[in-house]
């Protein structure tokens, strides 16, 4: 009983995700459009900067705003009513409203690409467009109406209503008095009034919601990065999906052996001499001075594979000579299929050339 907990207990342990998402697991998540990035960073840093341009571009704007009423209280209020006309003045107020619109237009763009690329960077991918029937599921929609984490977005926004408000009267309260005055004031002066307030706490309003959206980006990319958690048990079928089941490999690589064995033991009779330990090593040599700069160790093998190197040579008559330090150390420096080494030249000349003589002939180099 105490063994059957316990091995429940590590399969349990085994499941929990406590290990960091794999490179291939942040991978896949990306394709998908599952990435760490708060919707609250290009609102809030479109804003600061459309403020920004009031601030900078108040000459423009105002210039602008003179033309579009200048214009229409100076002559497009008694200009006679045709089709013509209409049609100029409605061709005109479009183009005033979209030069005055462009620097906020350019700004959204700019600004909102930019804060998208700074967050996750370069992505394009149709996966989240893509239907599934859980979208509209019902039950999976009030699960997630009733979630911890739309408990946390509506106590976000909660936060940041109550945040903005209580800017918004500090801001207007300390103006009080000047608000008071205003009822004396010029036209002029008190709309000046009002684009300066409106500026100076548009642009606070803003600042703050930068720093709360910068705070939900972190936010965010900590619970990204929680979901993407993993199991030992999901890194271990991870790895076996992208190397491949170990018992498989096994498999792929024994078969490998016997075919490379297999084409082995067909270059045995090919060979001019097998050199023995005798019974644990075998060499088998190749030489022929027209293709060939030294021999050539066509096959070698130790115990079983030395067995059958003698055998197959034996069937073939192909000669089997003992020498055992140049067995070992054939074996041990040349693979198959390679030239032996200048400095055992000596020793397989020597060999060679007795084998040529009991053939009845002698092969020159």
């Amino acid at each position: 009983m105490q063994r059957y907990r316990l091995v429940l207990d590590l399969q349990l342990f085994n499941q929990e995700k406590t290990e960091p998402a794999t490179p291939r697991r942040r991978q896949e998540a990306r394709k998908k459009g599952q990435v760490a990035s708060s919707q609250e960073i290009p609102g809030a840093f479109i804003l600061l900067f459309v403020f920004l341009s009031f601030l900078m571009l108040g000459g423009y704007y105002k210039d602008r705003l003179y033309r579009l009423f200048g214009d229409t209280f100076e002559s497009g209020l008694t200009m006679q009513l045709t089709a013509e006309s209409l049609g100029w003045l409605t061709s005109k107020w479009m183009t005033e409203v979209a030069l005055l619109l462009l620097p906020v237009f350019a700004i959204a763009l700019v600004v909102g690409v930019a804060s998208n690329f700074f967050q996750f960077g370069w992505l394009f991918t149709l996966e989240p467009l893509k239907p599934s029937l859980k979208k509209i599921d019902p039950i999976q929609g009030v699960k997630q109406m009733f979630s911890s984490r739309s408990l946390v977005e509506f106590a976000k926004s909660i936060l940041k209503l109550l945040i903005v408000g209580l800017m918004v009267y500090t801001t207007i309260r300390g103006e009080i008095k000047s608000i008071v005055l205003l009822d004396h004031a010029m036209p002029e002066q008190i709309l000046s009034f009002a684009a300066s307030l409106t500026l100076s706490l548009g642009i606070k309003i803003a600042v703050l919601l930068v720093v709360l959206a910068i705070l939900d980006f972190f936010y965010r990319k900590y619970m990204h990065e929680k979901s993407l958690r993993m199991s030992k048990q999901d890194i271990k079928d991870e790895h076996k999906k992208v190397e491949g089941d170990p018992l498989i490999k096994g498999r792929i690589r024994e078969k490998q052996r016997r075919m490379a064995i297999q084409r082995m033991m067909q270059e045995v009779p090919k060979a001019d001499v097998v050199i023995t330990n005798p019974t644990h090593y075998a060499v088998a040599l190749r030489y022929d001075a027209s293709e060939m700069d030294a021999p050539v160790v066509v096959a070698k093998g130790v115990d079983y594979l030395a067995l059958r190197i003698r055998e197959i040579a034996k069937e073939s008559d192909v000669p089997i000579l003992e020498n055992k330090p140049l067995a070992r150390a054939l074996y041990e420096r040349v693979e198959i299929g390679r030239s032996i080494p200048v400095d055992l030249f000596q020793a397989v000349a020597e060999i060679l050339a007795y084998i040529y003589r009991l053939k009845g002939r002698i092969k020159t180099s």
